[in-house]
């Protein structure tokens, strides 16, 4: 197994601020609660780069094998060296993937949270809890249990109990991005699965932006959309449980039975300082500003432009052990519902800031192309 403690020249200060410069340094006003702390965009310092992996597309994911196992990185010396160094790969790659993992739960949960703290993480932002989880506020969160078995008895985002779009597509999304401050980063580990079949979709959001005319872009730039997840309701139902509406969802603002909230349609990402669309189909509300006839053909304006540019994307077939680790902020995920029998794993879900737009915001293929990288 390759060392944990790398010897490396570093700067002298705690993080490495990004050398892919902002255009200025103006600092987004949104509520104190959910502020990314960050001072600016954060730079890949390489210390994960001595395990092996490869890029599994150019635009989107690194694979790792099993000689980095995530449970050492937690007891390393330059633990949060190293574990900030993973919370960047991962907003720049989008996801990244870890094979035969020894990942215990609660060592997923450890993880997760720093992960999320040293990407900046809100100081009232915690551990998301879901509408639907069987978790309680005062069970405090732990992972989140993703099964086939209790997808089809809920419904959940394929709905499928409902009169709704059949596209496989229509259930891509972001973790909860119906709340008011949705996920920053997820984590999913797979225990249990189908002999074929149950693979993920993650689709680079970042990407997406360069399939735009700058036109189209700057109209999106100026406008937010709903994103809203209210058949939640049902679900619960379909488990015998109702919405709480006191319990509080891993920040102050995510409280209450509404499940909708409104986000800019382009969001800066604080880690990497670049722009991403952020809406789909399956958590995706009214746009806003148009008209509903207008509404209608945006919406699958941007569900084409997600779905039909498979440049973009990448497919990953699990392996018993396996884990993924993305970044919300700027992918979209769906699971490939082309099985029968049950999957199930364990999730864990970060609760990162408010979505923002700056304009200081940089579209992802200039800024590397600036820095001389590829990815």
């Amino acid at each position: 197994m390759a060392p944990i403690a790398i010897t490396q020249t570093v700067e002298d200060t705690p993080f490495a601020v990004s050398s892919l410069k902002m255009r200025a340094s103006a600092v987004p006003s949104v509520d104190d609660v959910a502020r990314n702390t960050l001072l600016g965009p954060l730079a890949y310092r390489g210390l994960l780069d001595t395990y092996q992996h490869f890029e599994v597309t150019p635009s989107i994911g690194r694979e790792f094998s099993s000689d980095l196992q995530l449970s050492d990185l937690l007891e390393a010396p330059n633990a949060d060296d190293l574990i900030r160094d993973l919370a960047v790969l991962i907003s720049r790659r989008g996801v990244c993937f870890f094979r035969k993992q020894e990942l215990s739960q609660d060592q997923m949960m450890q993880l997760q949270r720093k992960i999320s703290e040293l990407a900046g993480q809100p100081k009232q932002s915690h551990m998301c809890i879901h509408p639907v989880s069987e978790n309680t506020g005062e069970m405090g969160a732990k992972t989140q249990l993703i099964s086939a078995e209790a997808q089809r008895k809920g419904g959940g985002i394929m709905r499928l109990h409902d009169d709704v779009s059949r596209w496989a597509t229509r259930a891509f999304h972001s973790d909860v991005s119906f709340e008011k401050v949705p996920s920053d980063y997820s984590m999913l580990k797979i225990n249990t699965l189908p002999p074929s079949g149950g693979d993920t979709q993650w689709v680079n959001c970042y990407d997406i932006l360069d399939k735009m005319s700058p036109s189209m872009l700057r109209f999106f730039e100026n406008t937010e959309a709903e994103h809203n997840a209210n058949f939640f309701h049902q679900e619960a139902a379909n488990h015998g449980r109702t919405i709480s509406k006191t319990m509080i969802r891993g920040n102050p603002l995510n409280v209450g039975d509404d499940l909708s909230a409104r986000h800019p349609l382009i969001r800066t990402n604080p880690v990497t300082g670049w722009n991403a669309l952020y809406y789909s189909y399956g958590f995706g509300g009214r746009i806003q500003g148009v008209t509903y006839d207008e509404h209608v053909m945006l919406r699958e304006y941007l569900t084409q432009l997600c779905m039909n540019n498979f440049d973009c994307s990448v497919r990953f077939r699990w392996e018993a052990g396996s884990v993924a680790i993305w970044d919300n902020r700027s992918t979209l995920h769906s699971a490939t519902f082309d099985y029968q029998e049950e999957r199930n794993g364990d999730r864990a879900s970060s609760i990162g800031e408010k979505p923002y737009f700056s304009p200081q915001g940089r579209l992802r293929s200039e800024a590397l192309r600036e820095a001389g990288l590829r990815y």
